[in-house]
């Protein structure tokens, strides 16, 4: 019998109602560092959800748009409902948060699934006949310690990655900056002139976590788990090669192509 997703959900869940300003939804997603927000009627009943990447593109203070304009249509997915099916949903799409509530007639909101908490709940010892050169991700974008943030912060969204190797002017990687990095300092408020003279190098994070190409992919997944970290860089012979994050460990795992 698999796990069921009552078993992993995020409870009590940050959301939104209908009704709500853009501005409160962006600001709820800064603040709490949230992939999306499931989005309530007046009945608490799930109506859909806003994804991060379309509340941070958001950069108006006007306070009469509503987050019913970005409302996204998602699964949505019950507590008996087995892990393995919510990760092929998740995957399906690229969905940012599966709404969880209380059954297919009831539909009050009850939790959250994110790629966080179903990537918490694997087993890295089914990824050990595999290794990260398998799953990598080659067509990765980066940037240098000397871009600017704002430049990075566009591209992040234009391409909704939601991290980014740095690497220096030889190609060899000495940093990961990440969306959450960009947030918590205060350096998405784009338009700013700080934010415009803020350089990578002052937010990425170093050193960087890695692997080799050859490294077996369960002690890549046991490193991103003890490290709490949504991405590790593979590299090769000091240049990156290749990325990879919790989707593609995800899909590793529950047989997604």
């Amino acid at each position: 019998m698999g796990t069921k997703v009552g078993e992993i959900m995020s409870k009590d869940p940050v959301s939104v109602m209908e009704g709500d300003f853009v501005t409160r939804s962006r600001q709820l997603i800064r603040d709490n560092q949230l992939r999306g927000l499931p989005i309530t009627n007046g009945s608490g009943d799930v109506v859909g959800i806003v994804t991060d990447r379309d509340m941070l593109k958001i950069d108006s203070t006007r306070s009469n748009v509503t987050v019913s304009g970005f409302s996204v249509e998602a699964p949505m997915i019950t507590p008996d409902t087995d892990v393995e099916e919510a990760a092929k949903l998740l995957l399906r799409a690229n969905y940012a948060i599966l709404p969880v509530v209380r059954s297919s007639e009831d539909r009050r909101l009850q939790g959250v699934v994110s790629p966080i908490d179903i990537f918490k709940s694997i087993d890295p010892e089914k990824l050990a006949q595999r290794k990260a050169e398998d799953i990598m991700n080659t067509e990765t974008k980066t940037c240098s310690p000397q871009d600017s943030v704002a430049k990075v912060w566009d591209s992040m969204l234009d391409s909704d990655f939601t991290g980014m190797p740095v690497v220096d002017d030889k190609g060899r990687p000495v940093g990961m900056i990440t969306r959450f990095d960009i947030l918590r300092t205060g350096g998405a408020r784009i338009g700013k002139d700080t934010t415009y003279a803020m350089k990578v190098e002052k937010l990425m994070k170093s050193p960087l976590f890695s692997v080799g190409p050859k490294v077996n992919l369960r002690d890549a997944s046991k490193l991103m788990l003890d490290r709490g970290i949504g991405r590790i860089s593979v590299v090769d012979d000091g240049k990156l090669a290749g990325i990879i994050d919790r989707y593609d460990v995800i899909k590793a795992i529950f047989g997604e192509e």
